[in-house]
């Protein structure tokens, strides 16, 4: 973890009204500059050469003439850092970098005026406190989601009802235990999913919300995940070693994103989901302009392109998520039915603890910890300390 992510966690947070008087720098929109530049997740921007059935770049290039290059990156620490850095023109950030960036002025306001799909957006997600400030658009709803609990089907012939396969060493049906055949994601964040699991199994500790954690609630999740590192084989980043791992290195079960689940099913390994019984922690993302963006005009085209029903549809399949714009689950414009978006997870919104960054002047508890601590510790943590 570089020096410049925690100076990027850090600069946060100490104030409600981020927004002040920000307004959108783009008022219209003109001809595009040739380029774009986006800072993405695995999955998130496909052009073909993973799956020829799954392509949205190569239509928006030949329309707009913005030819587009992605960065891929594994966590929001990630993004954040790239951001901080600068020369991309668009990031699609989880709940737990966006209010970062806003704070450090690295995005800036949308005018959603020039978003003609806008209208077409989940309602849920308009206002989602996650991209809004003071009523100050900071970006485009992408997709999303929950984190899944990832198991093998050879090993669990029904699927675990608890994250206890991930967090307490036991023996599973096929005779082992779980020890160095788990795995657990490699990011700050993860310590939500342990105080997430808390919530049902430790009630006297009060959580109420796994982002907005006491001292001692926040000591106790941590020695929840101490004692995970003593199963975990291997802390995932990279969807793609994932992946891998699921297929070569007899992993049997770990927190994962759908994206993982559809890839091996499509290629045959014996895997599946499921969220269990304590229920799961979860990202919804969202499409985000650089304060200093050297190709906004292809940005907003790209913004809107984004919105289209065919392009939710499909990347809604693709990556087991759901869309931001609801009727591209029932419009027929791409591969989504309804029922397929129902299984990602539609109906679950009020069920699912979104992804955000943890503040220590929060609305649940007097005083938490803020989240450059969650960063050293977690550190820590999968360090064996």
């Amino acid at each position: 973890m570089t020096k410049r992510i925690l100076t990027g966690a850090v600069a946060l947070l100490t104030s409600t009204a981020l927004a002040g008087t920000a307004v959108a720098q783009v008022s219209e929109i003109g001809a595009g500059e040739g380029a774009l530049s986006i800072v993405a997740w695995a999955g998130y921007v496909e052009n073909g050469e993973t799956d020829k059935a799954f392509d949205w770049v190569t239509g928006f290039q030949e329309k707009t003439g913005c030819m587009v290059s992605v960065k891929t990156a594994n966590t929001s620490d990630e993004m954040v850092a790239l951001m901080n850095e600068g020369g991309f023109d668009l990031v699609t950030a989880s709940g737990d970098a966006s209010l970062r960036m806003i704070a450090g002025k690295r995005v800036q306001p949308i005018n959603t005026d020039l978003i003609p799909s806008w209208s077409k957006v989940d309602d849920r997600l308009k206002e989602a406190p996650w991209h809004t400030v003071d009523g100050v658009h900071y970006g485009v709803p992408y997709m999303w989601g929950p984190n899944v609990l990832m198991y093998s089907t050879e090993v669990f012939p029904e699927a675990p009802t608890s994250w206890d396969v991930v967090f307490k060493e036991m023996d599973l049906p096929d005779g082992a235990t779980n020890a160095g055949r788990v795995q657990a994601y490699d990011g700050p964040i993860h310590i939500a999913d342990a105080a997430n699991y808390l919530m049902a199994h430790s009630p006297d500790l009060g959580i109420t919300d796994p982002y907005e954690l006491t001292q001692a609630q926040y000591d106790a999740a941590l020695d929840l995940l101490r004692g995970q590192r003593k199963l975990v084989s291997r802390y995932w980043h990279d969807a793609f070693i994932q992946i891998d791992d699921f297929k070569n290195e007899g992993m049997v079960a770990s927190g994962s994103w759908p994206f993982q689940v559809n890839l091996l099913e499509a290629d045959g390994v014996k895997v599946a989901s499921t969220i269990p019984e304590e229920g799961a922690t979860g990202w919804a993302d969202t499409t985000m302009l650089h304060a200093e963006a050297e190709h906004p005009n292809c940005a907003y085209m790209w913004m809107e392109h984004t919105l289209s029903s065919n392009l939710q549809s499909d990347l809604s399949v693709w990556f087991g998520a759901v869309p931001s714009v609801p009727e591209a689950c029932t419009d027929g414009s791409g591969m989504q039915t309804a029922e397929g978006c129902t299984a990602n997870g539609l109906d679950d919104f009020d069920k699912i603890k979104f992804w955000k960054t943890p503040v220590a002047k929060c609305s649940s508890q007097e005083e938490c910890v803020p989240y450059y601590r969650w960063v050293s510790d977690y550190i820590g943590v999968i360090g064996g300390r």
